[in-house]
């Protein structure tokens, strides 16, 4: 099992950053273009638990495959949990908290996964997944950065 951890703060107040990572239409937005993410159904409402997600990605050669994700918790204004369905994982939880300031809005990402095929998939691990997903969230910062930082 690995975890990546980041967190972000946010020049703006709680209910502007809540509306923006509510709508999961704005995943494709934080989301590098080489990723060829589309959505292709579930994003139509706000976050609620239980909602389902299905999303096209392509992550490696250009091949694109099926990820599903159900959104299982969600307390607005404060935190929603994403889990994967199906797609490349073994394992998808993806934790997203949201802390009032004085000054702004603290965001933390907790992502727990894990690959498939044991052995090949710890060196998979090593060799691309860890780097690739440092990269998709080393973007995901810089997008933030400009619409919520910028002035």
């Amino acid at each position: 099992m690995y975890q990546l951890y980041r967190k972000q703060f946010l020049k703006c107040d709680i209910n502007h950053a809540w509306e923006f990572f509510s709508n999961p239409r704005n995943l494709q937005k934080i989301t590098p273009d080489y990723m060829g993410f589309k959505i292709k159904s579930g994003a139509d409402k706000k976050a609620f638990a239980g909602q389902v997600i299905c999303y096209t990605v392509s992550p490696l050669f250009n091949i694109p495959m099926e990820w599903v994700t159900e959104l299982t918790q969600v307390k607005d204004h404060h935190y929603f949990i994403d889990e994967q369905r199906f797609g490349p994982y073994k394992f998808w939880h993806h934790k997203h908290f949201f802390t009032e300031t004085e000054d702004g809005v603290l965001m933390e990402d907790v992502l727990d996964y894990k690959l498939p095929f044991g052995i090949l998939g710890k060196l998979v691990h090593a060799l691309y997944v860890k780097n690739k997903l440092k990269d998709i969230f080393d973007y995901r910062t810089e997008v933030l950065e400009e619409l919520f930082n910028k002035n």
